[in-house]
């Protein structure tokens, strides 16, 4: 029997493994489209088979054009390992670098099927979300990986890993890139294509770059946007007990919409047209109640009003249904939004109403003009539903999934009255970005490599320790941020959000993460944490990500729809000490619309590490705060006059403000 550390050093199988049966008690990604020509199905079997040596070629020759026809992609299943695929604790990865170990044991994270939405096509979240586009390059890449040492870096092309080049210990020991076009060639069809043929794929925000961390991630963001959103509508003394947040979506990521509620304390009733993913939730405590007919749904929210419960409801269905038969019952939504996949509208990231799933996904690959004219119609009857409870007082927000954009591409009648705006308002425009990123809060998470929950209950009280110490000082503008994040940390062993490996995430801004680092690199050296630990943060945070409607939909300059930010991020990490780089096109709103860059940086108590994390979570957060100042962001203006006043080696353009009664003298 080969042992796990022989499989990972050996790559591809020298001997060629048997066919695989298609396991049918997984979730199986969506059939893509057909839409390479033959000559260009031609070309995708070349590419595939290059991987493999010529004796082999005509067998898997065939087995992949059947693949590409049955599935729209070429995935190599054969190629699966038969180990079991989980975050194993880093001392049992065959590495010659423990940086180079810790990669491993992340990217095998990013592929358990707890964590995963459909592991076998290496996809984990967002329906097209993909650490590799197929099983050879995963095997490639963990053998490299094995041998490599801390004078070489791995350069991995779209999942492709194009090889171990020479390079300094102080480099990046891996730099990824995802779906990296030309501008021209970036619109959604441009991605079936290339994807199709191999040579590119999507690596969504977290997933490309292996630090997605299960539902947990998504869980804190959600949690802090719910709980503001209540804030935003509620009255002096009022608190969103027995209060109700619809929404739908619960696949990889947004499946965390249902814990968030309860940590908000309302009561969230989530759609999703998937009965396979709302049974996972209810399994797994994400959700506490499970729903298929919707006079029981009304009726256990109607009792949820009266008792002033906090609880957290699906319903197995459309959510287009939900929104009108609440209206029809007067049942009145305080808080509403959508966290569907309409970055990825017409491959199974939205369903259209009165069509079940089945007869959708064969749509989706038999008829796929049709199914775009469903989905179409579904978003604009979706709009005018949440536009009449909008007029009965509900706060709705479009959550960055390109919702509203996508509506409005449909016909819907979602624009403001400058026909320029959205008639609601992003996430990020009214909570995120005025209350966040422009202060320097974002999206810190760290995994423990050890595997062991005392650790990570170790590092939680750590991070703990740093905020009360820095709540102490905090100025009256980020008092509520610190407050919100101490309970989430004291609450976060209670919520049982690990999924996957020992990981944690908060928010925190540039000197938090930096004191937290500090002690967890302390720790490690002097043995209170057993094994390094692994930082990183999801791209969605200050500097971190380009995304107009998202991420920087609050950037007022015309700014918003440049990419510089990201790519300077990504490019000024690398030099300051990150362990791994990536840059991605793609992400949370769709292929085309976002550049997104991220790091992982690895604690191993060394006094170099202890460097680097200054230098990188410096730069990491204050990049973004200084592009949010110039674009004259008023809490970022604030934010940026702080680190100025503490920093004495730090120099920033600022922005001088102009009267408003100028311009418009100027152009009377």
């Amino acid at each position: 029997m080969t042992t796990f550390q022989e499989q990972i050093r050996q790559g591809i199988p020298v001997n060629l493994p048997p066919k695989k049966t298609f396991s049918p008690g997984v979730s199986h990604a969506p059939k893509r489209k057909a839409i390479l020509s033959r000559e260009e199905e031609k070309l995708a079997i070349q590419n595939a088979l290059r991987y493999f040596k010529k004796e082999w070629h005509e067998e898997l020759g065939i087995e992949f054009l059947e693949e590409l026809r049955r599935y729209g992609r070429i995935y190599m299943y054969r190629f699966r390992p038969d180990y079991e695929m989980y975050a194993r604790p880093i001392t049992e990865y065959p590495a010659r670098s423990v940086q180079a170990a810790a990669i491993m044991l992340m990217i095998q994270n990013n592929l358990d099927p707890a964590v995963a939405q459909h592991p076998h096509e290496l996809i984990t979240y967002g329906g097209n979300g993909a650490v590799f586009q197929n099983w050879a390059q995963y095997l490639l890449t963990m053998k490299y990986l094995s041998e490599m040492t801390e004078e070489q870096t791995l350069h991995i092309y779209s999942g492709h890993p194009m090889g171990l080049f020479p390079s300094s210990k102080n480099a990046p020991r891996v730099v990824v890139t995802n779906g990296m076009m030309i501008p021209n060639y970036s619109t959604p069809d441009d991605w079936e294509r290339f994807n199709a043929l191999g040579v590119t794929q999507y690596g969504q925000m977290t997933a490309g770059s292996y630090m997605y961390i299960g539902p947990q991630g998504i869980v804190h963001g959600t949690t802090i946007t719910v709980m503001n959103s209540f804030r935003k509508v509620l009255k002096a003394g009022e608190d969103s007990r027995g209060r109700v947040f619809v929404t739908s979506g619960l696949g990889g990521m947004s499946g965390a919409q249902p814990k968030a509620g309860n940590i908000a304390g309302c009561i969230t009733v989530c759609a999703e047209v998937n009965a396979a993913a709302a049974t996972k939730r209810h399994e797994q405590g994400w959700v506490d109640e499970l729903f298929y007919a919707m006079d029981e749904l009304v009726a256990r929210v109607k009792q949820a009003i009266f008792n002033k419960e906090v609880v957290a409801l699906a319903y197995v269905g459309n959510v287009v249904e939900v929104w009108e038969e609440f209206y029809a019952q007067d049942i009145f939504i305080t808080v509403g939004s959508d966290q569907t996949s309409l970055h990825n509208p017409w491959s199974g990231g939205y369903y259209p109403v009165g069509i079940s799933f089945e007869e959708s996904n064969r749509l989706i690959a038999e008829h796929p003009e049709e199914f775009r004219k469903q989905v179409q119609l579904t978003l604009v009857r979706h709009a005018d539903i949440i536009n009449k409870h909008a007029s009965r007082g509900t706060y709705f927000f479009d959550y960055g999934n390109a919702f509203l954009l996508e509506a409005s591409r449909a016909g819907a009648d979602i624009m403001a009255e400058d026909g320029i705006n959205f008639r609601y308002p992003s996430y990020v425009q009214d909570i995120l970005g005025p209350m966040c990123f422009d202060y320097g809060f974002g999206p810190f998470r760290w995994v423990c490599t050890s595997g062991r929950a005392e650790d990570l209950y170790a590092t939680d009280q750590m991070a703990l320790d740093v905020l009360l110490e820095l709540k102490a000082a905090a100025p009256a503008n980020i008092a509520q941020q610190m407050e919100d994040n101490i309970k989430w940390i004291q609450d976060a062993a209670e919520n049982k959000l690990v999924v996957g490996s020992q990981a944690r995430i908060l928010y925190a801004d540039a000197l938090g993460r930096m004191k937290i680092a500090a002690a967890f690199n302390q720790a490690v050296r002097d043995g209170r944490l057993s094994a390094p630990v692994v930082l990183g943060r999801d791209h969605h945070d200050v500097s971190g990500t380009d995304s107009p409607y998202r991420e920087t939909s609050n950037i007022y300059d015309g700014s918003k729809f440049t990419a510089d930010m990201a790519i300077h991020n990504v490019i000024g990490d690398s030099f300051r000490g990150a362990t791994w780089v990536s840059i991605h096109n793609g992400g949370g709103v769709g292929w085309g619309e976002v550049i997104n860059g991220g790091f992982g940086l690895v604690l191993d108590g060394s006094d170099e590490v202890d460097e680097k994390l200054k230098q990188m979570l410096f730069f990491d957060v204050n990049n973004g705060i200084a592009r949010r100042a110039w674009a004259r962001n008023k809490e970022a203006m604030e934010a940026i006059e702080t680190e100025l006043s503490r920093t004495s080696n730090l120099q920033v353009t600022q922005a001088q403000l102009v009267e408003p009664s100028l311009i418009d003298k100027i152009f009377a």
